[in-house]
């Protein structure tokens, strides 16, 4: 069941809840001003669409959904983290390959790491594992690789990919479809706390 909006629908996810396309506006501005509807319990930005979750029936007004495009954030510093990472990932001797050819220069592993490591990433969005962050800010050599042929049945906990325009850690042993980089060290991306990240963090990766 879908209820237009102009060219958007606000489309129904079951009986509690509801999803409409992400409008062009920062993420952290979009959950403070979902939140404080009525009966809203919680709110999923992903990259191209909003999931709303309510504890009843879902009362959404068209108005209010068209008038999210207007928001602006509310400047706060965001929060840092420096991720110690090993670059000793599966996919670092084909990433080197495929970037070479792209680039039609010899990259090396090193080269390779320090592209990775010496960018400041934002979290975007959250995803498909509790904790999981879309960190972006890949330098275009990076940026350009597309996710795997063939996801891996297991990819550990703390694994470092990149695929789509993204880079993120795995915070737990899980199926995955990205390419894989190195590894963080001495971190947890979920704990009894929960996520380690939040929409609008910066990240950088200090090699171990």
């Amino acid at each position: 069941m879908s209820e237009r909006l102009g060219d958007r629908a606000i489309e129904r996810l079951g009986d509690r809840a509801v999803r409409f396309a992400r409008p062009a506006v920062p993420a952290r501005a979009l959950v403070r001003e979902i939140r404080s509807w009525p009966g809203v319990i919680d709110v999923v930005v992903a990259r191209d669409d909003v999931g709303v979750y309510f504890a009843d029936v879902p009362r959404v007004d068209p108005a209010r959904v068209a008038a999210l495009a207007s928001l602006s954030d509310v400047p706060e510093p965001p929060r840092e983290h420096e991720l110690r990472a090993i670059y000793d990932g599966e996919d670092l001797a084909a990433l080197v390959a495929e970037v070479t050819a792209r680039t039609s220069r010899a990259v090396t592993r090193d080269e390779l790491a320090a592209l990775h490591s010496s960018r400041i990433y934002t979290v975007e969005t959250m995803g498909f594992l509790p904790g999981f962050a879309y960190l972006a800010g890949l330098a275009p050599e990076l940026a350009a690789v597309a996710r795997r042929a063939t996801p891996r049945t297991r990819v550990p906990a703390g694994a470092i990919g990149i695929a789509g325009g993204y880079t993120g850690v795995y915070p737990f042993d899980s199926p995955g479809g990205w390419h894989l980089l190195g590894r963080v060290v001495a971190v947890r991306m979920f704990d009894e706390r929960g996520p380690l990240l939040a929409l609008g963090d910066r990240v950088r990766f200090i090699p171990a």
